[in-house]
């Protein structure tokens, strides 16, 4: 055997473990599988979809196989691709970028693979259905939450999520949406606004010390795209001695966001049950391969998209309980009584 056949060889072995789930050699309507490709699972959000995805797949039959790209929009295309010559009957994608697909995604048509777009839409005419929360409301509850935290109007300065990604647009619609009347009146005046590149929350901290240096602290308020953003905004704040006396919102009810929100340093969050989004795309995924039908939204999402978009919930220190009621945590982890 070459030394070539030999690397080859290995790296076959490699990417065969690196799925969660191991799959059959071959796929049936009655056994579907499933491929789900994830931008990066070291986010904890994407582990718990995972978890939950999983689960709600085997109760209806399916095998899952789980890829990880760590972040890496190369790396995605790679494993899709991977999917792909292993014969999925469809494949679950959270995307790097939703631009970055299209190609890969024409080799799963042309294989006869379906395609859920997963939270992020990704904009392709190979794409089946696209699902997700209502994310311009998601933004929209993020503004409207501001502006009652600063019911004398201030300075706002905006952080929206990674550019790449076709929901932190909807998040930052939705919050101008909710902000334009106090904006119109003079009430509220937006000092600037940067995207934050992976949503990485160092680069949200390194953001915040900066506006706050130029601006001499004078922000009042700041929109904060989700939960790991925020922590580098409060981070920032801390720094200046500012945390609790500048509102900061968030969204995906994020542990750590959770506390700071029971402590004060943050405002609010937005939840977005995963184990409904999972347990639902779990569905569409079987019955899809099935031929079954779905019941999608009347409006198709942008590049024509079928969709399904379910309802968020705002999450206040007053209704933290409601985290526990649905399972999401205990109260020993938010530290409730």
């Amino acid at each position: 055997m070459s030394r070539f056949s030999i690397r080859r060889t290995v790296l076959s072995v490699l990417v065969a473990a690196a799925a969660c789930v191991s799959m059959p050699a071959f796929a049936s309507k009655e056994k579907p599988v499933i491929g789900f490709s994830i931008d990066d699972l070291r986010v904890e959000r994407w582990a718990r979809d995972r978890d939950f995805f999983i689960e709600a797949a085997k109760k209806l039959g399916a095998t899952v196989s789980v890829q990880s790209a760590d972040g890496d929009t190369a790396k995605q295309v790679s494993q899709i691709e991977n999917l792909i010559s292993r014969k999925v009957d469809v494949l679950v994608i959270v995307p790097k970028d939703q631009s970055t697909l299209t190609n890969v995604l024409k080799e799963a048509k042309k294989a006869g693979i379906k395609v859920v777009s997963y939270d992020r839409l990704i904009k392709s005419p190979d794409v089946d259905v696209y699902i997700s929360f209502d994310n311009e409301r998601v933004g929209y509850m993020q503004g409207e939450a501001l502006m009652q935290a600063m019911p004398n109007g201030g300075n706002v300065y905006v952080l929206s999520g990674d550019p790449g990604d076709n929901n932190a647009k909807l998040f930052k619609a939705g919050a101008m949406k909710a902000m334009d009347p106090a904006i119109k009146s003079g009430k509220v005046k937006i000092l600037g606004e940067q995207s934050v590149k992976d949503w990485l929350p160092a680069n949200a901290l390194s953001i915040t010390e900066n506006v706050l240096t130029q601006h001499q602290n004078k922000i009042d308020g700041f929109l904060g795209p989700n939960d790991g953003t925020a922590g580098g905004i409060i981070q920032a704040l801390a720094g200046q001695k500012l945390a609790g006396k500048v509102p900061v919102t968030g969204q995906d009810a994020e542990l750590a966001a959770c506390k700071r929100i029971l402590a004060g340093t943050q405002t609010m969050t937005v939840y977005k049950s995963l184990r409904l989004i999972a347990t639902e795309a779990a569905k569409v995924s079987v019955a899809l391969v099935k031929g079954e039908k779905v019941n999608y939204k009347p409006e198709k999402a942008e590049g024509g998209v079928e969709q399904i978009l379910l309802d968020p919930i705002v999450v206040t220190k007053a209704n933290m309980d409601l985290l526990v009621k649905d399972g999401f945590y205990t109260k020993e982890q938010l530290g409730l009584k």
